[in-house]
């Protein structure tokens, strides 16, 4: 499991096989599963889809470590963009972002910059930002940048951030987040990281999940676990039945074209669930990573397209 989730991350950095899947009819068929579609409005469309079942939805516009001020400008517009849509269409939703994408690798300053402006249309419009985390090596400026937006009394309940379950650094980093009243959405971690900073055994990423999950439940802020794994989700409607706490003050979160069975389950039990739906052309790097994450979901990919 280990050699097959390192090689799909492997594949996921491989620019030639990007190139190819990106710029051809078979890659774009096959990312239709996990990714909305090419464009805004395609996102907009399945946005709607989703909450017609109940279902809440963030949206992403696909792409990562852009080069140029320019290009994290343009980034940036697109976001504005949907917040403008997601309040027109009267849609429950609301954005995630990755700060590379805003130009993290450039200028921490001019992501922060961009984070700003666009957590101030957020809150002008009655929504929120979901600031995406990325490899360890990004951890800690990410967290500092969202304290320092959300410190501003007129953003504190616009933004708020991913914390990965595979780092050993989680838990200090969630307590600090509850301290300062932050909202997390806990993830498990898809990036490849070395045995020094995150469990390398899964049985361990999965107990530290538990664990942390708990730790956000008992806080009196409204969070999100994002998760398809039914012991997971398991694990934490039984720590909320036991101590009391109510479906509605937090949600479960999974990713488009995933366990749509279990979210509508989820739903009619009563419980809150947020769709993340991804989109735009730059998918590559994030499709390898969903079928890094489960052999099923090569195998589910495989089977539907040669019964096409």
């Amino acid at each position: 499991m280990q050699i097959f989730r390192s090689a799909f991350i492997a594949l996921s950095h491989n620019r030639f096989l990007r190139h190819f899947c990106e710029n051809s009819s078979l890659g774009v068929k096959l990312s239709s599963r996990f990714i909305a579609g090419m464009d805004i409005p395609d996102a907009i469309r399945v946005a709607d889809a989703v909450n017609k079942q109940g279902i809440t939805v963030t949206i992403d516009s696909l792409g990562e470590s852009v080069t140029s001020k320019t290009e994290a400008h343009q980034a940036a517009e697109i976001y504005h963009q949907l917040l403008d849509l997601i309040a027109a269409h009267k849609l429950k939703a609301n954005i995630s972002v990755k700060l590379t994408q805003l130009g993290l690798q450039i200028s921490p300053e001019l992501s922060e910059s961009i984070a700003l402006s666009l957590t101030q249309h957020a809150a002008s419009a009655g929504s929120f930002i979901r600031i995406d985390m990325e490899d360890s090596s990004l951890t800690q400026v990410t967290l500092d940048i969202v304290r320092r937006v959300h410190a501003r009394s007129d953003l504190r309940d616009s933004i708020g951030v991913v914390i990965q379950a595979y780092l050993y650094r989680s838990q200090a980093d969630i307590e600090q987040l509850l301290a300062d009243g932050i909202r997390v959405r806990l993830c498990k971690g898809a990036y490849k990281e070395p045995a020094e900073v995150a469990f390398p055994r899964k049985a361990d990423v999965d107990a530290n999940y538990v664990k942390l999950s708990q730790l956000l439940m008992q806080s009196p802020y409204y969070h999100a676990l994002a998760t398809h794994h039914e012991a997971m989700i398991d694990a934490a409607k039984s720590f909320a039945r036991e101590n009391k706490i109510a479906p509605s003050r937090f949600e479960f979160q999974m990713l488009y074209g995933i366990k749509r069975d279990l979210q509508r389950d989820l739903v009619r039990e009563g419980y809150n669930v947020r769709v993340y739906v991804p989109f735009g052309t730059d998918w590559y790097p994030y499709f390898m990573r969903r079928l890094a994450e489960r052999p099923a979901n090569v195998l589910f990919l495989a089977r539907n397209y040669f019964r096409s």
